[in-house]
């Protein structure tokens, strides 16, 4: 239930807070009030508009309605300076420091102290260490910050807020990066402030985080304000539900596995097969890939995982449980700090992308701007650039052959453009993306990791790729598939793993999940459910 309940005074609020760019509303009549002394969990799916109510607030954009209150006195930020020097201090998920300064440097830069007309060195160093000491951080403070981790980078941009005396500390996602030893430092800090009385906003879209630390959860669906509510008052469930718009009340479902357990119920480093309890299908699909204990710190907890031919395999869960991350340290686009990856009984290293190609696997990414298509290139190049890649750029594939695949695969996927050479950039979302998809598909790739191929593309065209992916796994081809959309991930996968706060949650055969019992996978280890 939203509070109604009588509370103290907020130090900030936020009343009906409207923002639209062009198309977009991105927030509409959003209100959210900070008391002193309490951690704040700002939760909400991507796009739910937690990025955007932060910028109104640290004045980086300006609302088109509602009113910002500090104090009691209503305020308009018209820059992140300015909204510092009202008192709301941010601490961004990627530190904006300066790391060839030293950590006193950092903390006092644009306001050093100065004795006789210079920078008192001496003092600016002694009141570094006191203000460190206050969050119980005792660091050498003359050293560079690039010297220490990003957890301590962290509480050293935290501590410029204390130099300014912060009514307000906003934590933009700080924890993305993290491992679970930093993680816990940082929230020991956040628990000595909260005890000092400060208000503090905290960002983030891990479930476990969220119960650590909250003593309010405000939940933003689609640019709305979805509510308010005391951590101790939401169970988990509560929670997912929620954030993706499922029914207000569902009740418990037992174990898709017909274990006694909750569903999911694992911890992390164990194999997915393990975790659900029972992985249907192993006499049907011979492996194809096998990742052993697959991690990289800060991003995805040791997991084990298999991939069988002609098999697609689903990465169900929220944004930031780990399947992005999971995809790229398969691909090689970023490097795993332990475990091992098989392909087809023999282990493989990939130190780049293009090791990964020469191995058979493609890769989809989920950014299709940034990472995908090249706007400004044709249809044609677009499409051979994996191709020459494998080929490299001394062995240029000649135009005609070029030519023929662009034809090739326009006409297989039914690609709605022009010409071959049009840009890509003109063609609708959804061609973009089959272009893509025949990028990967030129190569005769034995893996296509696909991270939301349907993100942003109309119903027919997701219906288009779905099917001609799905052919492709009748023909024996591998693909892992991940999506959003639980209701998409559900009808067309063989197996799913359930994602988690960046560890595998569990796996179960086709039919043995619901868009309710994913929900409690992914909400597993509530007590209150």
């Amino acid at each position: 239930m939203t509070i109604t309940s009588s509370a103290p005074a907020p130090v900030l609020e936020l009343r009906g807070i409207s923002k639209a760019f062009t198309g977009v509303q991105a927030l509409n009549g959003v209100s959210l009030n900070l008391y002193p002394g309490e951690v704040h969990t700002l939760m909400g799916q991507n796009g739910a508009g937690k990025s955007t109510l932060i910028k109104v607030l640290t004045g980086v954009y300006t609302p088109d309605a509602g009113q910002i209150v500090l104090a009691g006195q209503s305020i308009q930020p018209q820059s992140t300076l300015d909204a510092q020097n009202h008192g709301i201090s941010t601490v961004y998920q990627e530190v904006n420091l300066c790391p060839n300064l030293s950590v006193a440097e950092n903390i006092f830069i644009g306001r050093y102290p100065r004795k006789l007309g210079r920078i008192d060195w001496a003092g600016m160093a002694k009141q570094a260490t006191e203000l460190l000491e206050r969050m119980q951080i005792r660091i050498d403070v003359t050293l560079p910050l690039a010297h220490y981790p990003l957890a301590i980078q962290q509480m050293v941009a935290i501590s410029r807020s204390l130099l300014v005396s912060a009514k307000v500390l906003i934590l933009d996602e700080p924890t993305s990066s993290l491992d679970e030893k930093e993680v816990d430092l940082l929230f020991s800090v956040l628990r000595g402030l909260r005890e000092q009385g400060m208000a503090i906003l905290f960002v983030t879209h891990f479930l476990d985080q969220t119960y650590a630390i909250s003593d309010r959860i405000t939940v933003m669906r689609n640019g709305e304000r979805e509510g308010e509510y005391l951590a101790a008052d939401l169970s988990r469930v509560e929670l997912v539900n929620k954030m993706v718009g499922a029914p207000a009340s569902i009740p418990v479902a037992a174990s898709p596995a017909g274990d006694a357990a909750a569903p999911g119920d694992v911890g992390g480093g164990q194999s997915a097969a393990s975790a659900g309890g029972a992985a249907g299908g192993e006499g049907r699909f011979k492996a194809f890939l096998r990742a052993v204990g697959l991690g990289r710190k800060g991003a995805l907890t040791p997991m084990d995982l298999e991939i069988r031919e002609g098999e697609l395999l689903g990465l169900a869960g929220l944004l930031g449980s780990g399947r992005t991350e999971a995809a790229r340290l398969l691909f090689g686009a970023d490097k795993a700090d332990s475990g091992s990856i098989t392909i087809d009984g023999k282990e493989q290293t990939f130190a780049t992308p293009r090791d990964a190609i020469a191995a058979g696997i493609g890769f989809c990414s989920e950014d299709r701007k940034l990472e995908g298509a090249v706007l400004d290139l044709s249809v044609r190049e677009n499409l051979i650039l994996a191709l020459q890649a494998r080929s490299g750029m001394m062995r240029a594939i000649p135009l005609k052959r070029q030519q023929q695949l662009a034809e090739e695969y326009v006409k297989a996927l039914g690609i709605k453009t022009a010409s071959i050479e049009t840009p890509i950039g003109s063609l609708s979302g959804g061609n973009q993306q089959k272009v893509l998809l025949a990028r990967w598909l030129v190569t005769d790739p034995k893996l296509l990791i696909l991270d939301e191929p349907t993100r942003g593309i109309d119903v027919r065209a997701k219906q288009e790729i779905m099917d001609y992916v799905s052919a492709l796994c009748k023909k024996g081809m591998s693909i892992l598939f991940i999506s959003s959309e639980l209701p998409e991930v559900l009808r067309v996968s063989d197996r799913i793993v359930v994602m988690r706060d960046r560890k595998a949650g569990g796996e179960y055969p086709r039919g043995a999940l619901d868009e309710t019992t994913v929900l409690h996978v992914i909400a597993a280890g509530d007590q209150h459910a």
